[in-house]
Order: C-alpha cells, then structure tokens, then sequence
C-alpha cells in the first residue's frame, strides 16, 4: 500500500489501465476524454499565476536589469543553435532510413486535412510575432497565452524593480501568493493519475494500435531519432558542466510520466519550473527560459516536423534537392517556433511549410492524421526535457546553479561527483 502513495506508480498504473481499457473496450475508452482535458484544464488554471509571480520575483531579486537582459539574450541565442541541430538531425536521419520508401498512400487510411491546409495557406509569421507582445495583459492571462504572460511579467519585473526599497511590500505579497498557486497544484497533481488513464484511453481508443502499422517505420524513425538527440546532443550539454542528464531525468519522471499519458507539455509546466528551482537553478533564469523556451525552443516538435517533411517527399516520390532542403530548414527555423502559440500547432505549422516549399501535396497530411497523436507523445516529452537542460545549463553558464542543492537533492556528496563523475 505504501508503493501506491508514490506518484510515479500510481501514474503508472494509470497509463497501463488507459492503454489496456483503450484496446479492449474502445467505445468505452473514447468518451474518457474529458478526464484528461479536465486535468489539463485544472494544470492551465494555475499556469499564468505562476509564470507571472516567477518571472517577477526572479526579476526583483536579481535586481541588475542589464543581467535579465543578458540571460534572456543568451536564452535565445542558446534555442536558436540547439533547434537548428535538432533540424539538421532530424534531416540527416530521414534521408538516411527513408521512412517514406514503400508506403502506400492507398494503405493508409485518410481524413479530412483541408481545414490545417487552409490555415497553414493562410498563416502570416510576421503577425505571429508581432502577437508575441499583448494588447490586453488582462486577455492573455485569461487565455493563457504564456508568452504574452512572459512579455507582461518582464515588463511588470521590471518596473517594480525600479521602484527600490518602496517595491518590497509588494514582494513580500507576491512571495505568499507564489506560495498559494504552488501549493493549489499540489492539491491538482492528486487528480494526475486520473488524467493520464483518460488521455491515453482516449487515443488508443479512439486510433486504436492498428493505425501504427502501416506507418512503423516513420513512427520508429521518430522516436529513435528523438532518443537519440536527448541522450547525445542534451546529454553533451549538461555534460559540459558535469550535469548528469540521467539523474536529472529521474528527478523529473513524474512530470514525464504525466507528459506521456495526456500527450501535452503544459501539463507539467509548472511542475516542472518548481523542481528546477529545488535542483539549484535561480529562480529569475527559471522564469525567464522555461517561458520563452515553450514557444522558441520545441526540439520535438523541430524534429517531427523536418522528419514528417521528408517523409511526406518520399511518400509522393519527390527527390528533394540539397537546395530544397536547405530551404526546408531555412523556413522551419521560422514556422517552428510559432508551433506551441497556434491550435492544432503540428499540422498548420507543417502545411505552412509544405506550402512554402510548393513542392510535396499539402494532401499528404492526411497520411498523419491516424499517427499524430502517438508522436505527439514523442514531440512534448522531448520539448520539456529540452527546456529543462536549456534552464540548468543557462543557469550554470550565469552562475546561477547551486551545486551544493543539486548535490543534497540527488542525494550524492559533492566530492564524489565532482571527483569520481562517471558519464
């Protein structure tokens, strides 16, 4: 009975019953949906509150602005070059498996794709960014447009900063408010277990595992590719500063856990954003790039949609010319990084790009539709551990990271892993 009081198992036991009641009673399974978007909707609740009283608290303790100034710009520089890789990965491994060899656009069965088509056509990126900045702060908490929240929260940051000494009641009150959102999730992340069995019934009631055959290799291609980039390119990262990325996966495995079962990265945002605080990470490069990062540093995301590009080439039988593909990175380095801002993300940000490359049938989307959803577990998995290494290793390279609090809460002395660190 005590193993039932951990989390991790009792998320566990949660996703196997999902998969179990999704595969043998699918009627069933597909009206469960609500238990997972309910879960999802209590986790969004508290998103904004938190991001915002982060942000500011972090903003007002740091208290150099030329130093928020300075993590934020290396924050982006950090996401622009780590997406990149992800694309070029992501490329270079399409063509060398070529997942869409052999496929038969008649053995998969189809649907209905014109409505992404349509809003990828018709999707303007300059508006895309300029919407990063709101027009109604009051809007963007109600809608839970985290980056709008991110903008206002700097600025809010920033001029409380600038008040001095007379700011600090103001502090104190967001202190104790901080305090009350987190432990409002707390009493949330009993209901977690309860989200996951009715996210993952849902999709393998509704698809069912049948749909995965016809498209295995692309689906294997995927997540072999995705493991790949975590545990090479994301463990090199932390690597540098002696990091170790399997410890800190294990301090997060409730959060991908949760991941996994509702198919969605918001679900252990602020999750996630608590434990890098408790793992020695400050809380200003906490608030400042695990925000940011959710719209600006997607490496599932980046990786599915070059992958599913090419695909897609294959597929039709277009050969892509090194200059096509070229350009297919040169326009996801762009498309990608509105992905988490627009509804139904995956599919229009990857019409937008078939349309801009003029060269593969927006049509071809329909090949996805039956798979999505089990690679979307992939893409947010990967997304939240990526953010999670970009934050410790921002935080290190600002000095920012407490090693001695990294130490205590894996639970290893500090000379044994600066000394004896094993990779």
């Amino acid at each position: 009975m005590k193993l039932l009081n951990n989390l991790t198992v009792r998320v566990l036991i949660a996703i196997t019953l999902g998969i179990l009641t999704g595969y043998f009673f699918p009627e069933t399974a597909t009206k469960l949906k609500p238990l997972g978007d309910l879960f999802i909707n209590l986790i969004k609740m508290v998103i904004a509150p938190i991001i915002f009283l982060t942000i500011v608290l972090g903003i007002s303790n740091m208290g150099d602005l030329k130093k928020v100034g300075r993590v934020g710009g290396k924050a982006l520089l950090y996401f622009e070059i780590v997406t990149t890789a992800a694309l070029i990965i992501g490329l270079v491994v399409a063509n060398l498996i070529r997942p869409g060899e052999g496929v038969q656009t008649g053995a998969v069965q189809g649907g209905d794709v014109s409505q992404y088509a349509e809003k990828g056509k018709g999707m303007d990126w300059g508006e895309f960014f300029l919407h990063i900045v709101p027009s109604n702060a009051v809007k963007a908490f109600a809608e839970g447009d985290i980056l709008q929240v991110l903008v206002f929260s700097i600025l809010f940051g920033v001029g409380l900063t600038r008040m001095g000494d007379k700011g600090q009641p103001l502090i104190q009150t967001f202190e104790r408010l901080s305090r009350v959102f987190f432990n409002i999730l707390n009493v949330v992340m009993v209901l977690a277990p309860l989200g996951a069995f009715g996210g993952m019934a849902f999709t393998i009631g509704k698809y069912g595992l049948a749909t995965l055959l016809p498209l295995a290799k692309l689906m294997g291609t995927v997540y072999t590719t995705m493991i790949l980039f975590i545990f090479v390119v994301l463990n090199l990262i932390l690597r540098y500063y002696k990091v170790s990325l399997w410890a800190v996966l294990k301090f997060i495995k409730e959060e991908l856990l949760i991941v996994l079962g509702t198919s969605s990265s918001e679900s252990a945002l602020p999750q996630v954003m608590d434990k890098l605080e408790s793992l020695g990470c400050s809380r200003s490069v906490v608030g400042l790039v695990i925000p940011a990062g959710y719209s600006f540093n997607l490496d599932g995301t980046t990786i599915y949609l070059v992958m599913a590009t090419v695909f897609l080439a294959q597929v039709f039988g277009v050969d892509l010319t090194l200059g096509q593909e070229l350009t297919i990175i040169g326009i996801l380095m762009v498309t990608s990084k509105g992905a988490a801002g627009v509804t139904g993300s995956g599919f229009i940000v990857l019409a937008s790009t078939l349309t801009a490359v003029q060269v593969i049938p927006v049509e071809g989307l329909a090949l996805l539709l039956g798979v999505d959803r089990f690679m979307s577990e992939a893409r947010s998995i990967t997304n939240i551990i990526g953010n999670t290494v970009a934050t410790i290793f921002i935080a290190n390279n600002e000095g920012e990271f407490d090693r001695r609090k990294y130490n205590r809460v894996l639970g290893r002395e500090e000379e044994e892993v600066l000394t004896n660190y094993k990779y």
